[in-house]
């Protein structure tokens, strides 16, 4: 799969989700990750899965609402958050994108390709494993120093999240719950964001595209406890926490402040 596909994908989701009034609808089901699926969600997804249905690829595609489902009777892998911030959307924060990721195995570390898109903003990154992170169109790379900018996290557990990394948020100069976890990701890939953290554990299609993009723009990405999670398996089940940095410095800075917390 070329990433021209995962591009046009992205203008059309932009295209249809502007120009809808979709985003006050109530939940309409639950989706196969087990969170609410809202008219956003599942108008996003059939954009994505009909695109890729016409794309003449073998493709076993894994997704927030509809689950697992082959195309021409499976093969690689695509991992699809269609509405990465859906909360937002339906409450009207204009902060929410979709995130793909392709992989040719089933784990993280085995994800070459990757698309996120700001449906606000109409911000693309995109991610070539070996050939670098690109920010419409531009390659970028991750924070280069070690001073606590901004840390952006996310607490789906307020009480017990915000407890554990208060020693990291307290030491930050900024710090942003933003509520999209592929997005704080890519902007973190651009140097926007020193930091982003999730005590709790999360989906691999919340950060599968992120992982690609912070890689190949020399940041570093593990749990909280400092283990690469290229191991972590693909699919619909909560699996890790996160710990994401622009570099190793920043990376072994948070780790140490993290560690106070436990």
């Amino acid at each position: 799969m070329i990433i021209e596909i995962l591009r046009s994908i992205g203008q059309r989701l932009i295209r249809e989700i502007s120009s809808r009034k979709i985003i006050d609808g109530g939940a309409i089901g639950i989706g196969a990750s087990g969170d609410k699926t809202y008219p956003i969600d599942k108008l996003a997804e059939d954009i994505i899965v009909s695109a890729l249905e016409k794309s003449g690829e073998s493709l076993t595609v894994i997704s927030e609402e509809i689950g697992r489902t082959d195309i021409r009777g499976g093969g690689t892998i695509v991992l699809i958050d269609p509405i990465d911030g859906s909360r937002n959307a339906v409450a009207g924060i204009p902060f929410y994108g979709t995130s793909i990721a392709v992989a040719a195995g089933k784990t993280i570390g085995d994800v070459f390709l990757s698309y996120v898109m700001n449906l606000i903003t109409g911000d693309e990154f995109w991610a070539d494993s070996g050939k670098g992170a690109y920010f419409r169109g531009e390659r970028i790379s991750a924070q280069s120093d070690d001073v606590l900018h901004v840390t952006a996290y996310e607490a789906q557990s307020p009480a017990h999240d915000i407890a554990r990394i208060i020693p990291l948020l307290s030491e930050s100069r900024k710090t942003r719950c933003l509520g999209a976890t592929a997005l704080d990701i890519a902007y973190l890939a651009r140097g926007s964001i020193s930091i982003f953290v999730n005590p709790s554990p999360s989906r691999s299609f919340d950060f599968a595209g992120g992982w690609l993009l912070v890689r190949e723009a020399g940041g570093v990405f593990t749990d909280l406890e400092g283990n690469p999670i290229d191991d972590t398996a693909i699919g619909l089940k909560k699996s890790t926490p996160l710990l994401v940095s622009g570099n190793d410095r920043l990376h072994e800075k948070a780790l140490k402040l993290l560690n106070h917390a436990s």
